[in-house]
């Protein structure tokens, strides 16, 4: 994998980090590093605690610019809990979970909005079980 980290500013980050905190739950993933109000760096819970990714406060720019980040899920179930944690917390729903062969032919994701509008995926890449 290439990606090491991503970083998004949220104009409200308070709602913001109780968004990825339930999104990301289904998925493993959990705060590793809280430095909240200045930054929460969230991966996956285990005994390597190096975070992926990161919200902080607007800080910089002007306007919106959508993001699109797409979380590793481990299985086809496990979208599925993120689009049920994400719709709880009041996302907007973009896509509803599905096979997207045009991306490749076991890409199983769901998409939606999280509190700041940038377009968030979940996605399992494995055959199904």
């Amino acid at each position: 994998m290439l990606l090491s980290h991503v970083s998004l500013q949220c104009a409200d980050f308070d709602a913001s980090a109780r968004f990825y905190d339930a999104v990301l739950a289904p998925l493993g993933g959990g705060r590793i590093v809280d430095m909240a109000p200045h930054a929460i760096g969230y991966g996956r819970v285990g005994p390597v605690r190096a975070p992926q990714f990161w919200i902080g406060p607007l800080n910089t720019g002007d306007g919106f610019r959508e993001s699109h980040v797409a979380f590793d899920a481990a299985t086809r179930a496990d979208v599925d809990a993120f689009f049920d944690a994400a719709t709880a917390a009041g996302a907007e729903v973009l896509h509803t979970p599905r096979l997207w062969p045009e991306y490749t032919p076991t890409h199983y994701g769901a998409f939606v909005r999280d509190p700041d509008g940038n377009n968030v995926e979940a996605c399992c890449l494995a055959p199904p079980a």
